[in-house]
């Protein structure tokens, strides 16, 4: 099967922030890793703060053994708004992007081409939303849609790891992992879409975590797709937004 590149900012943005939500878990094991990975990460009173972010990250991407070099800034806000502006080099080739999500809207932009996302495509953003939402913020894993349940332990490296079983919003499934020794998040795994929807498991990897105004986020993140190298980034910007303009995720010009 074809693996599409030209999604790899948006499936490579695995560091965002979300929103909060009322308190609510399925075991108490589930809710133990869940309040330790909070509180390794800054605090409950610090994230329930984030409703908005944006980053800008660098990296390299492969695809069917070739690479390229891209470079990607993100904005998002809530659950359903996400602004993704990306440049790469691949195969010699320049490309420019950028696909914007906004409540049941959505618009992506190739070079010159620009086209009105479906109700499918807007579907699969939002789940990717979701899915590098949730080990930045695990708040939100405690909030309404999502069913979270304890998964064993496993190793990452050399290291032991808490594993969450999360269903969410629409019904599909995914697994985080927790150093067991810090709480910090280590490892996600769960089926992306690629540009033409096919599907992938894409295992991907944070580390290198650093501090930015009292909120720890890893700023390397390590993916593979089936197996495959996929994405290796580094985050070299973030901010917490709090009075993003409304044209910040407008149909793009």
């Amino acid at each position: 099967m074809r693996r599409s590149w030209i999604a790899a900012p948006a499936a490579s943005a695995l560091l965002l922030f979300g929103m909060t939500g009322p308190s609510k878990a399925d075991d108490a094991k589930a809710v133990e890793i869940l309040d330790k990975a909070v509180k390794a990460l800054g605090g409950e009173e610090k994230l329930a703060k984030i409703q908005a972010a944006s980053w800008k990250a660098e990296g390299k991407l492969t695809v069917n053994g070739g690479e390229g070099k891209f470079n990607t800034s993100v904005t998002f806000q809530g659950d359903d708004r996400i602004h993704i502006d990306f440049d790469a080099e691949f195969g010699g080739n320049p490309v420019k992007g950028s696909t914007i999500v906004n409540g049941d809207k959505g618009w992506r932009k190739f070079n010159d081409n620009q086209q009105d996302l479906g109700a499918d495509d807007i579907a699969r953003e939002k789940r990717t939303l979701y899915l590098i939402v949730s080990p930045a913020l695990p708040t939100r894993l405690k909030g309404k849609g999502f069913k979270v349940s304890a998964d064993g332990e496993e190793k990452i490296g050399d290291k032991p790891a808490d594993v969450l079983k999360i269903v969410g919003p629409d019904g599909k499934d995914f697994r985080l992992f927790f150093d067991k020794e810090s709480g910090l998040p280590v490892k996600a795994v769960a089926r992306v879409a690629g540009w033409n929807g096919e599907e992938f498991e894409q295992a991907s990897l944070f580390s290198d975590y650093k501090d930015f105004g009292g909120v720890k986020r890893p700023t390397k993140v390590v993916s593979t797709r089936d197996g495959e190298p996929f994405i290796e980034q580094t985050v070299v910007d973030f901010k917490v937004e709090e009075n993003l303009p409304a044209e910040t995720f407008a149909e793009p010009k």
